[in-house]
């Protein structure tokens, strides 16, 4: 059969998660039109995660693992900043504040779908100027949705999480598991290796 699960994102932090988990796969990014009519975040992540999936299903007879994940503060979504001055405003929204982070994840496998997503809450302590930018200047927040990683430098601005921690890195682990038991419980179980 070749290999069994596809991970329909180019994200290290979804590969680390994964291989975190014991989970074996190949990485096959998704070329997706990732614009949605939809502006409630939990729903906007699974229809852009489904699209992902979609683009990749069919080609592969594996499961394929797609997700999203969106920055929500104040009404507002944050995704990837656009450069820095985009970043630097993310990060000045985020200060002493707290935001949600909402991850949507398409599972499908043969003729059957799983769509969900998690809901995180993560509090930022008062950042300064000098703080923004010199987080800013190490690159990491360029390529993360709200301009920032809890599990990288960006974890000394993080005063608190509700949730699940593996959401805010842009995988819940958790809601992973059970959700693909629910949907395919022997695949599920040779991949866990219960």
């Amino acid at each position: 059969m070749g290999t069994k699960v596809i991970l329909a994102s180019a994200s290290p932090r979804r590969s680390e998660i994964l291989h975190m988990i014991g989970i074996d796969f190949a990485v096959r990014p998704a070329d997706a039109d990732e614009s949605v009519d939809c502006t409630e975040p939990g729903r906007m992540t699974e229809l852009i995660a489904e699209k992902k999936a979609s683009a990749v299903y069919g080609e592969y007879d594996s499961l394929v693992i797609a997700a999203d994940t969106v920055v929500a503060i104040d009404g507002k979504i944050l995704g990837k900043p656009s450069g820095e001055k985009s970043a630097a405003e993310m990060l000045r929204a985020l200060s002493g504040k707290r935001h949600t982070v909402f991850t949507g994840v398409c599972l499908k496998y043969r003729d059957k779908t799983a769509l969900f997503h998690e809901v995180s809450e993560v509090e930022f302590c008062d950042m300064s100027e000098e703080e923004i930018y010199s987080y800013i200047a190490t690159g990491e927040p360029m390529d993360k949705a709200g301009a920032y990683g809890i599990q990288g430098l960006g974890s000394r601005y993080i005063k608190g999480i509700k949730g699940d921690f593996f959401n805010v890195m842009g995988f819940p682990v958790n809601s992973f598991y059970r959700h693909l038991l629910d949907m395919d419980e022997a695949l599920g179980r040779e991949l866990f290796k219960l």
